[in-house]
C-alpha cells in the first residue's frame, strides 16, 4: 500500500498516490478498533469506580446538547474536498476559513445555550460543563480539513494517528480528573482535551491552517454545505437527542442509564465495521465514476455488514447481563435488559447501511431530507411515547423505531441503487443463520451450565470462542457472499497473510 503523505496538488491537478480500498480499510479498522479500545477500558474504570449513573447521566445531557449543535462543525467540507477536481491553495484557504468561521458559530450556539440547559433541567451544573465544551469546537478547524484532505486520498493512516491520539488524551484527563474527584467535570475536560490534541495531531500530519482568512468564491462551498446541514441537522434532532429527552421526562438515573447501554451499543458496533463506512463513500465514487451499476457493489457491502455485525450485535444482547454484572459491577446492572433491546435494534439499523452516503453521492439529497424529516419525527415520537413506560419501555422504543427505519428507507434505496431484492433477500436469510449458529454456543451454557447471572468470565469467553468458530464455519457451509471479502480483510491483518491459504483452500472444499 501506498502510505505517502498527501500535499497540496500541483496547478496540474495531479493528485498524490492514495491507498487501496483494502489497505485503507485496515487502517481505519485499527484505527477504530485502538481508539474503541481506550474509550471502552476508560469507561468501565471510571464508571466501576469513580462515577455513579447519575453523574454520567448529568454529562450525558450535556453531551447531547452540544452534539446537536456540532452538526455544522463539518458543513459539507468533507464531501466538497472529496467532489473537487483538485486542490489548490486558493481552495484549502477557502475551506478552512469556512471551517473558522462555522467552529465560532458552533461554539457561540453551546454557549449561547448553557444557561436555558441548566434551568431547563434544574441543574445549575450544565451551565458551566456546556461552556468547557464548547470550548472543544474551537479546535475544530484545526482538524476538519486536515482530515478531509486524508480521506479524499484515503490516507487513513493520518486518521489513524488523529483518532487514536484524541482517544488517549481524553483517557488521561478524564482518568485523571475522575480519580481526583472532579464528578461529572471530568468527562467534560476530557473532551477538551480531546479536541485540542486531535487539532494539533492533524496540523502536524497535514497542515492545512485557517490563515490568512479567505471568504471569495466560498458559494460552492456555502451552497454544498447549506444542504448537507440541513439534512444532518434533521437526523442529530433524531440520534443525539433521546438523553436529552429521557433525561427531560424521567431522571438523571435513567439518562445515565440508557445512555450507557445506547453508548455500548454504539461502541460495539462502530467497532465491527464503523471505520469502513469512511472508506466507501470514495470506494463508490469511483465505481460511479467509471459508469457502473452500483447495485451489486451495494449488495456485497449488505453482506458483509450483516455477515459480521449482526453476529456481533445479537451475541452482544445475549451477553448484556454477565458483561455488565462482570465490568461495571452491581450499581450498573440497570443498564443489562436496556442494552440487551438496544443491541437489537442494531439489526434492523445496518441491514441497509450508506443510506445517508449514497445518496449524497447520487445527488438525491432533497429526497433525502424529506425522508429524513420522517425518520427524526418517527425518531422522537416513539421516544417520548416509550418514556410513559420507564427506561425500559424508552429502549423498547428504539425496536419500534428501526423497524419503521427499514420500511421508510427499503424502496428509496432500491430505486437509487437498483440492487436485485431476490440477492438481498438471500444475503440476509444467509445472515441469520450465521447469526444463530454464532450464539448457539452461549445458548446451551445459558441452559445446562450457568445462566447470565452467574456465568464466569472464563466460561463466557469460552462460549464466544466456541461461537466464533462455529460463525466461520457456518459461513462456509451456507457460502455466504461475504466470504471472498472477509479472507481479503483477513489477509491484510498481522500474520493474515499464513491464514488466507488455509481460509481459501475451505472456501475451495467447500464450493
Amino acid at each position: 500500500m501506498t502510505t505517502n503523505n498527501p500535499e497540496t496538488s500541483a496547478p496540474s491537478g495531479r493528485e498524490p498516490a492514495s491507498m487501496s480500498v483494502h489497505g485503507a480499510a485496515i487502517w481505519a479498522m485499527a484505527g477504530q478498533y485502538l481508539s474503541f479500545g481506550i474509550q471502552f477500558i476508560t469507561s468501565v474504570v471510571i464508571s466501576r469506580f469513580f462515577l455513579t449513573p447519575a453523574e454520567v447521566g448529568l454529562f450525558s445531557i450535556a453531551l447531547s446538547a452540544a452534539l446537536v449543535a456540532s452538526v455544522l462543525q463539518d458543513f459539507g467540507l468533507t464531501r466538497y474536498i472529496a467532489g473537487l477536481a483538485q486542490i489548490d491553495s486558493a481552495s484549502l484557504s477557502r475551506c478552512s476559513s469556512v471551517a473558522l468561521l462555522f467552529s465560532l458559530i458552533i461554539t457561540g450556539i453551546i454557549a449561547g445555550a448553557a444557561w436555558p440547559m441548566a434551568h431547563a433541567y434544574h441543574q445549575p451544573a450544565l451551565m458551566p460543563m456546556l461552556l468547557i465544551i464548547a470550548g472543544s469546537y474551537l479546535f475544530l478547524p484545526l482538524s476538519v480539513v486536515p482530515l478531509a484532505l486524508m480521506g479524499r486520498t484515503m490516507s487513513f493512516h493520518g486518521h489513524f494517528a488523529v483518532n487514536v491520539g484524541g482517544a488517549i488524551a481524553q483517557a488521561v484527563v478524564g482518568l485523571g480528573l475522575a480519580a481526583a474527584g472532579y464528578s461529572s467535570f471530568a468527562l467534560a475536560w476530557a473532551t477538551l482535551a480531546s479536541g485540542v490534541s486531535r487539532g494539533i495531531i492533524a496540523q502536524i500530519i497535514r497542515p492545512a491552517l485557517p490563515w490568512p482568512l479567505r471568504f471569495d468564491e466560498v458559494r460552492p462551498i456555502v451552497g454544498t454545505g447549506s444542504r448537507l446541514t440541513t439534512l444532518y441537522a434533521s437526523g442529530a434532532l433524531g440520534t443525539r437527542t433521546p438523553d436529552m429527552i429521557v433525561g427531560k421526562l424521567l431522571s438523571l438515573l435513567a439518562v445515565g442509564l440508557y445512555s450507557r447501554a445506547v453508548g455500548l451499543s454504539d461502541q460495539f458496533r462502530m467497532l465491527i465495521s464503523g471505520a469502513i463506512g469512511s472508506v466507501f463513500y470514495p470506494a463508490f465514487a469511483r465505481i460511479r465514476d467509471r459508469g457502473e451499476p452500483l447495485g451489486p457493489a451495494y449488495q456485497r457491502v449488505v453482506a458483509g455488514y450483516t455477515a459480521v455485525i449482526w453476529p456481533g450485535m445479537a451475541g452482544l444482547a445475549l451477553a448484556a447481563t454477565p458483561l455488565v454484572r462482570l465490568l461495571y459491577g452491581p450499581h450498573w446492572m440497570g443498564v443489562a435488559p436496556l442494552l440487551t433491546i438496544i443491541s437489537l435494534t442494531e439489526l434492523f439499523l445496518v441491514s441497509l447501511p450508506l443510506h445517508t452516503d449514497l445518496p449524497i453521492l447520487m445527488g438525491r439529497i432533497n429526497k433525502l431530507l424529506a425522508l429524513n424529516v420522517w425518520d427524526t419525527a418517527m425518531s422522537i415520537g416513539f421516544l417520548a411515547l416509550g418514556c410513559h413506560w420507564g427506561v425500559t419501555g424508552a429502549a423498547a422504543s428504539r425496536v419500534a423505531y428501526g423497524a419503521g427505519w427499514v420500511l421508510l428507507y427499503a424502496g428509496f434505496l432500491h430505486r437509487l441503487i437498483r440492487f436485485d431484492p431476490r440477492a438481498m433477500v438471500g444475503i440476509y436469510l444467509r445472515s441469520a443463520a450465521v447469526t444463530l449458529a454464532a450464539l448457539t454456543p452461549l445458548g446451551l451454557v445459558y441452559l445446562f451450565w450457568a445462566g447470565p447471572a452467574t456465568i464466569a468470565l472464563p466460561t463466557l469467553l469460552a462460549a464466544v470462542g466456541a461461537g466464533v468458530g462455529l460463525w466461520l464455519a457456518t459461513l462456509l457451509l451456507v457460502r455466504h457472499p461475504a466470504l471472498d471479502d472477509l479472507v481479503t480483510v483477513i489477509a491484510h491483518l498481522p500474520y493474515g497473510h499464513r491464514l488466507r491459504p488455509m481460509l481459501a483452500g475451505a472456501l475451495a472444499r467447500s464450493a
